[in-house]
């Protein structure tokens, strides 16, 4: 990926919008230097939600993270669609499952004292 840039940091700065939480596509790919069409894949498989407001497409602001690694993830490391999506899956469980620990180790920490 050319001139690689975080785009959530800079947005932020940039106040394009009166809604923050939405980016519109076009800036988010063209920051990026990307085709839409992967941001619209992505959307197929259900890794991404694509908001659509008066013929203009947004990404929510709290996908930005997810977005920006999938996209390091398939034009930085080469890995296509299906195998972003079997990562975000696992990474996903191993978040659920970092959650349940702290949940049982906080309800033992009670218990123990």
């Amino acid at each position: 990926m050319k001139g690689k840039q975080n785009y959530s940091k800079n947005y932020l700065k940039l106040g394009a919008m009166e809604n923050k939480d939405l980016i519109p596509t076009v800036e988010f790919c063209e920051c990026h230097q990307i085709e839409f069409s992967f941001i619209d894949t992505l959307n197929e498989h259900g890794l991404v939600k694509i908001i659509s407001i008066e013929e203009k497409n947004y990404l929510p602001g709290d996908q930005l993270k997810n977005i920006e690694k999938m996209i390091h993830m398939h034009y930085d490391l080469d890995i296509n669609i299906e195998g972003i999506e079997a990562i975000s899956h696992l990474l996903e469980r191993v978040d659920h499952l970092h959650r349940e620990l702290n949940d049982l180790r906080n309800r033992l920490d009670f218990y123990k004292a």
